[in-house]
């Protein structure tokens, strides 16, 4: 299986908008750009939401039925390892490999050693085209990155393997997921990550680095989007040579994860893939989300108390929802408008402030980042919530396409 040059992850809490995301893309392919769509979902939302793989592959399937899609897609079965891998065997044909809690951990002193000798020839002044520095590499810099990474690339290569004999050769698509970590990968440690992973035979076809600045859920990156700008050029830049170097797959690209809403480095993005000729994986998750919640809301009557409710919940359970995300968000809990005072609101009120239009003086981005983790309260509504979500289906597919193809898809592939 190959990944094309252009692929989206598309998260879909609920399993109901996949049709809405594949018109999105293909709107797209109509104006001449042609995206894979991969439909991804965590071991985590699964759990919070009680849902299973299973469920994720048959919404895609139905999806790609009723509009007639004949080009490749994919399902993916998000940051795992190889404690919650099996649980997507039967369902996934993308697999992200998170070994992001394994960098820092050393490995046997013998691996590290052969590693060190493997890539001694790399030694000296490694000029790449599209790095303006060169590269000065001595033993130290390739023990250095053994030490901090090998570990990491070395269970990728365990969960791989595992994979492997599970799925057979060519019948899945692997990505490396590096970027849950505190400290982005520089140039020259991403150089060595490659010659791991290809030492560990992992045949590649996205890596998902670490980033600097922030890249909260839902909302736009912050951090300096120059500094972006260079990293993810010197990123392409390490992929091209490697892949060559190495022998990489051809269409290993960069995968740029927590991508939705990222609205200040798209024009980055858009300008290095077009300098470079080069593809990208970008990942994007509880966006679907927000806009059935919008949806909802604009569509007044029970959409609206629906939405209210949600809010007023997660509002009640901050601690609760935010918890195991508290690495991703960034809330100002002083901004978030307090549960009485929303349940005033009309629903034009509610979607402007939960919309992600910075142009809008009514747009909230504390209050989109609790509702973008708060899911898990429209989980326990059950079938009020799915019912809701069929009966809008036309306003919320409506809100679904039109974020996707115009915040996101014309923004960087256009």
């Amino acid at each position: 299986m190959e990944l094309s040059k252009y692929s989206i992850g598309i998260g879909d809490r609920f399993n109901h908008q996949a049709k809405a995301q594949l018109n999105a893309i293909k709107k797209a392919e109509e104006a001449g750009v042609f995206i894979t769509p991969v439909w991804n979902k965590s071991f985590r939302e699964h759990q919070i939401i009680h849902s299973r793989p299973e469920d994720t592959r048959m919404q895609a399937d139905a999806a790609v039925k009723d509009l007639n899609w004949v080009r490749p897609y994919f399902v993916d079965a998000d940051h795992v390892g190889i404690k919650t891998i099996d649980h997507f065997i039967n369902s996934c044909d993308f697999y992200t490999l998170d070994v992001a809690d394994f960098i820092g951990r050393k490995t046997e002193e013998e691996n590290i050693e052969s590693f060190v000798s493997n890539n001694m020839k790399f030694c000296g002044a490694l000029k790449i085209t599209g790095i303006q520095e060169t590269i000065e590499i001595n033993k130290a810099i390739i023990n250095n990155a053994a030490e901090k990474f090998l570990f990491a690339i070395e269970e990728a290569g365990r969960v791989y393997r595992h994979l492997l004999e599970r799925k057979g050769q060519n019948n899945f698509v692997v990505e490396v997921s590096l970027d849950e970590t505190d400290f982005p990968q520089s140039p020259t440690e991403m150089f060595f990550i490659l010659s791991a992973i290809a030492q560990e035979k992992i045949p590649i076809q996205t890596i998902a680095p670490k980033f600097s600045g922030r890249f909260n859920k839902g909302v736009d990156y912050v951090g300096n989007v120059s500094k972006f700008h260079k990293e993810f050029e010197e990123d392409v830049a390490i992929i091209q040579f490697a892949i060559k170097e190495f022998n990489l797959p051809q269409n290993l690209k960069l995968s740029v994860h927590s991508g939705s809403d990222k609205f200040s480095i798209y024009q980055a993005i858009s300008a290095s893939l077009k300098k470079y000729d080069a593809g990208v994986h970008l990942k994007t998750a509880g966006t679907t989300w927000l806009e059935e919640l919008i949806g909802l809301a604009s569509a007044e009557g029970e959409g609206l108390q629906i939405a209210k409710e949600i809010y007023r919940q997660a509002y009640n359970r901050y601690d609760e929802l935010c918890g195991p995300y508290k690495t991703v968000i960034d809330i100002d809990t002083n901004k978030l408008p307090v549960p009485n005072d929303v349940e005033k609101w009309t629903g034009e009120r509610f979607s402007k402030t939960l919309r992600h239009d910075q142009s809008s003086v009514e747009y909230n981005l504390n209050f989109r980042q609790l509702l973008h983790v708060g899911y898990k309260v429209a989980s326990e509504l059950g079938d009020r919530y799915i019912n809701a979500l069929i009966q809008y289906e036309e306003i919320i597919e409506k809100n679904v396409i039109e974020n996707l193809y115009e915040r996101h898809i014309r923004k960087i592939f256009f």
